[in-house]
């Protein structure tokens, strides 16, 4: 009986490490995404692309669904592990954390509306933009 439960144990902790690598590996890949997505517009914003409406939209719309699903890839277990960056603030203020993500989504959904053409993408996507800035400072551990 107790080379079961041991067993049972066991595979219990290897699922629970699992898990763990899965989520940090997801919001990785997500952040990439997110950083990926910035490179077009951030060249539309220094002048080095032309002004492209099209991606600046993508951009905002991968914003918006990553930040719907960055804040449940944090679960407890997650904070160490797989070469995660992830602050040890981010568990223990989950409620503002959830709420940058929630302010990021909004501010891409309300660009999203607001830019139709340059000058309105001028002045508004750097507004976007800080929301990845100010969660980086708080919620980020610096590495090298």
């Amino acid at each position: 009986m107790k080379r079961f439960v041991l067993a049972g144990l066991a595979l219990a902790l290897g699922a629970g490490a699992v898990i763990a690598q899965d989520a940090i590996a997801q919001r990785r890949d997500i952040m990439k995404a997110v950083g990926g997505a910035t490179r077009d517009p951030g060249a539309m914003l220094k002048g080095e692309q032309p002004f492209d409406l099209a991606k600046v939209q993508r951009s905002l719309a991968i914003y918006a669904d990553s930040a719907k699903t960055m804040p449940g890839l944090y679960p407890a277990g997650t904070q160490t592990g797989g070469d995660t960056s992830a602050s040890p603030k981010i568990w223990e203020d989950a409620a503002g954390f959830k709420a940058a993500f929630d302010k990021f989504a909004a501010d891409a959904n309300a660009a999203a509306s607001a830019i139709k053409d340059e000058a309105s993408f001028k002045a508004n996507f750097p507004n976007v933009l800080k929301n990845c800035g100010s969660c980086h400072e708080v919620y980020r551990v610096k590495k090298g």
